[in-house]
């Protein structure tokens, strides 16, 4: 369960946003005509829908100056943002998609890195599936089971406070995690916060199997006896077999014992 790490865009950086798609979304980019080797489709994996399309344009199809071909990324923006960056050296209007909605971004290092993938990030979230896209809500305090037998949260977490776990619920980033930990400890162990949310993971390990992930930000640890399975039986949480929410009286125990100094 290794933490993402974003790639530097370079000249011509085809290969950079390929990486940053394959680390932060999971994408595996598709060649879907073969008349155009060098045009590679970004998909969501739920529905297959694009949010990228990378393609080599000859310059003056662009109306840019010299001879030869350019990388662009075509991606979808929202009026708002579109408009705001249009005109930004290195943004065009779209090449091959519907203009107004998506732009053409050069990857020939106009463009800085940070710009780059954050309107990526962008495309991904403006064409996700309903389901998918983030609505505001209050924050949530979820209780996770945590099988000591399948993960070593404990070495995990020596390596660094953020740890991929698999996402079976509707969980946001800025919710709360309490990790229960099962037999042979039988008690929670960790709170953690949502830092990122409904990510595509395709995790299997002939034990567990998953196709959403989220990472955990540990916020503290505690003592097998702080919250051991006998004083939630007695707050009403009879089994974490799965992930639920956690009873709103006991909730605002934890929190008010978190804030504690």
């Amino acid at each position: 369960m290794k933490k993402t790490t974003f790639p530097n865009a370079t000249s011509s950086d085809r290969a950079g946003v390929l990486s940053y798609a394959a680390q932060r979304y999971g994408t595996t980019a598709d060649y879907p005509w073969q008349a155009l080797p060098g045009s590679a489709v970004l998909r969501h994996h739920d529905s297959g829908k694009w949010y990228g399309l990378i393609m080599d344009v000859p310059r003056d199809k662009l109306g840019l100056p010299g001879p030869g071909r350019v990388d662009v990324l075509e991606v979808k923006a929202d009026p708002a943002s579109g408009g705001s960056v249009m005109g930004q050296p290195g943004i065009l209007p779209a090449y091959h998609m519907a203009r107004g909605s998506w732009i053409s971004v050069l990857l020939d290092g106009t463009v800085p890195p940070a710009l780059l993938f954050a309107l990526l990030d962008g495309s991904y979230t403006a064409t996700a599936s309903t389901r998918r896209r983030a609505k505001p809500r209050d924050r949530e305090v979820w209780i996770m089971p945590a099988n000591p037998r399948y993960f070593d949260l404990e070495a995990a977490f020596a390596q660094g406070p953020t740890v991929r776990w698999q996402q079976r619920v509707k969980a946001a980033v800025g919710d709360i995690v309490y990790l229960y930990v099962t037999a042979p400890v039988c008690a929670v162990l960790y709170r953690c916060k949502v830092v990122r949310a409904d990510i595509p993971w395709h995790y299997d390990d002939g034990r567990i199997r998953t196709e959403w992930g989220m990472d955990l930000e540990l916020q503290q640890r505690y003592a097998p006896d702080f919250l051991p399975r006998e004083k939630l039986l007695s707050y009403g949480v009879r089994s974490v077999r799965g992930p639920r929410h956690l009873p709103h009286r006991l909730a605002c125990l934890l929190e008010e014992a978190h804030h504690k100094p």
